[in-house]
């Protein structure tokens, strides 16, 4: 049941607002402790980099692999609110256990067993918000998504600051609060999210809507699209592992008489999504109008391809400073090239595994995406292990091979793709 539509904000439902606020907290959070986890670590725990990039690919994995198990909880059992709500309230708990030291394994465990629940149940009520035939449901996810890197953005400005300037816990507190705040709005709004049906109801729609032979034409090619997306985050996922250990030694951070901190730079990348997706969308557009819009793997392959150019960039400048550091504005123009990449992938898989999915399993089609976020987290960790053993230039050039391998498997599934849609 949708939302009335006389009800809106910024001329969409107002439960929009309310979906992208709750998210932008929950991500203040978690990119608010992910960007201090890796310095915590070396530099206060006193873990080898090795040992250091491991936990965090792990724990970046499994807190993308929970929603698995999370996304059909929601669809069968809880529903999509009350997994909010309960999910929620475990990650909160989990960013309070991070003020003890003695707590560390146990507080990454419970902030990832509580986002399995949250993480797809949330933007999976965005379709119930519009009727089949809205306009408006298509930009959506994109206004979405701008809305959600909000958080991204202030999380490395905040904890950021405050773990590296005052104290590591200072920074976690940072984060658990921000994760309170989204609990709090979504509470409050939750009058303006639409009614869900009994989940008797659900399964059964969900069983009815399936046309024959669905699952065998549209499981492979969500596999292969997987794959891919696994093997592009091995690439990806570095700009919060091995990259910010290179910002420390191998960035020069002046300006002027000041240093910037290291974590501001993580700022970069919310902010350039914030930036560059009206633009991006406004060329879309316009291709689409001219009858030439890009087919959405074809539009995958490209992301993949920029972000390949942004890590050889490194590589390239790597090389030329040689043992020197190298200037922070090539480090902006990096985020430049890899933000497009990511604004060409990212939301375009997520999109994409919607349009493909059965009807009905709404959180379990968005956890099945993060299926392979957990994989290239897993990825991500273990050519993380790599930094200490290669030359800078050397590592940024086998993650620039990967996502150019991602590309490749892109385009050879733009065909099958197109096909069954």
């Amino acid at each position: 049941m949708s939302a009335p539509a006389d009800k809106t904000w910024f001329g969409q439902p107002r439960g929009l607002t309310i979906l992208f606020l709750t998210n932008m907290w929950e991500l203040f959070s978690y990119y608010g402790m992910r960007t201090l986890l890796v310095y915590y670590m070396t530099k206060q725990l006193l873990f080898a980099q090795e040992k250091a990039s491991f936990i965090y690919g792990t724990y970046t994995a499994m807190a993308y692999f929970t929603p698995i198990f999370g996304g059909v909880i929601a669809d069968r059992w809880l529903g999509k609110r009350n997994a909010v709500v309960v999910g929620g309230s475990i990650m909160a708990l989990g960013h309070v256990l991070m003020a003890s030291e003695s707590m560390f394994y146990l507080a990454l465990a419970t902030i990832a067993l509580g986002n399995g629940l949250f993480l797809p149940s949330l933007p999976s009520q965005i379709n119930d918000l519009y009727a089949a035939d809205d306009p408006r449901r298509g930009r959506a996810y994109n206004v979405y998504y701008v809305g959600l890197n909000i958080g991204g953005l202030l999380a490395p400005l905040v904890c950021g600051t405050l773990g590296e300037l005052y104290g590591w816990h200072y920074g976690f507190g940072a984060a658990g609060a921000g994760m309170f705040l989204g609990l709090l709005v979504y509470i409050a709004g939750r009058r303006y999210l639409p009614v869900e049906p009994p989940r008797g109801a659900l399964r059964a729609a969900a069983v009815d809507a399936q046309p024959p032979g669905a699952r065998p034409r549209v499981w492979p090619l969500l596999l292969g699209v997987g794959i891919a997306a696994t093997i592009f985050r091995g690439a990806y996922e570095q700009i919060g592992n091995t990259l910010p250990l290179w910002i420390d030694t191998g960035v020069d951070r002046a300006w002027g008489a000041a240093t910037v901190p290291m974590t501001w730079f993580q700022a970069l990348n919310p902010l350039l999504v914030i930036a560059l997706t009206p633009l991006l969308l406004m060329a879309w557009r316009r291709r689409a109008s001219a009858g030439r819009d890009t087919p959405p793997a074809i539009r995958m392959a490209i992301g993949a391809l920029l972000v390949a150019l942004a890590w050889a960039m490194l590589a390239a400048v790597a090389v030329q400073a040689g043992d020197g550091r190298v200037g922070w504005l090539w480090l902006v123009a990096f985020f430049v090239v890899l933000t497009c990449g990511e604004l060409y992938i990212l939301p375009t898989g997520l999109g994409l595994f919607a349009r493909l999915a059965p009807p009905r399993l709404g959180a379990t089609t968005v956890a099945s995406w993060f299926l392979a976020v957990f994989s290239g987290s897993l990825l991500a960790g273990a050519v993380g292990t790599l930094w200490s053993s290669l030359s800078h230039s050397a590592f940024f050039l086998v993650l620039s091979a990967l996502a150019v391998l991602a590309a490749v498997l892109l385009w050879r599934l733009d065909g099958p793709i197109r096909a069954s849609t």
